[in-house]
């Protein structure tokens, strides 16, 4: 029964999950976290980094991780194609169409309203993984130790870095977790 819940869970997925992996994470949230339990918040948000990190589409490693954590490889395997089966009939039938309707009006305006709702669902993802990153408790106010320094410092670093000086995501997930193991170093030397 758990295989075909992690099937039917990324068949959902993958099937609502308009543009991208990113406008996947509310999908996946609500899907892993709400309706079946399968991950904390605290797992999800380690969940997007390891899904960022690796290579291939975000929502399909997120789909093998998720898969693998709740049933081992076979749960990786039932999830993964739950995600991907969508993706596949779509895009085979959206190219048929498209190739045969591009010069349709209609169709140019079809995808031209459909950007604003991926844009709200890629903002409602991130601010989903960035609240419980720069806030401890999860949940956004100032309270003493709940505002985290450091997640916020580094956001605002890789932003200057992708944005202002165009660096490649890449070198700069890299330096992040360079510059947060140099922090850890300096951290555990002056507790000896």
């Amino acid at each position: 029964m758990i295989y075909l819940n992690l099937f039917l869970a990324f068949l959902q997925i993958g099937a609502f999950s308009f543009g991208g992996g990113y406008a996947a994470m509310p999908l996946i949230q609500a899907q892993v976290i709400e309706r079946y339990g399968w991950l904390t918040v605290s797992d999800f948000t380690d969940l997007v980094t390891i899904a960022e990190m690796t290579p291939g589409p975000i929502a399909v490693n997120a789909a093998t991780f998720v898969g693998n954590q709740v049933a081992g490889v076979p749960g990786a395997l039932a999830a993964t194609l739950g995600c991907i089966l969508p993706s596949c009939i779509f895009v085979t039938t959206l190219a048929w169409i498209y190739t045969k309707y591009r010069n349709l009006s209609i169709l140019q305006n079809v995808l031209k309203l459909l950007r604003p709702a991926v844009v709200a669902m890629i903002f409602t993802a991130g601010l989903a993984i960035l609240i419980p990153a720069f806030f401890a408790e999860g949940s956004i106010h100032v309270s003493n130790g709940n505002l985290q320094i450091r997640p916020v410092l580094y956001f605002a670093a890789a932003m200057a870095a992708l944005r202002v000086w165009k660096a490649e995501p890449i070198k700069v997930m890299v330096s992040c977790g360079i510059a947060e193991l140099i922090v850890q170093a300096v951290i555990r030397l002056l507790t000896l």
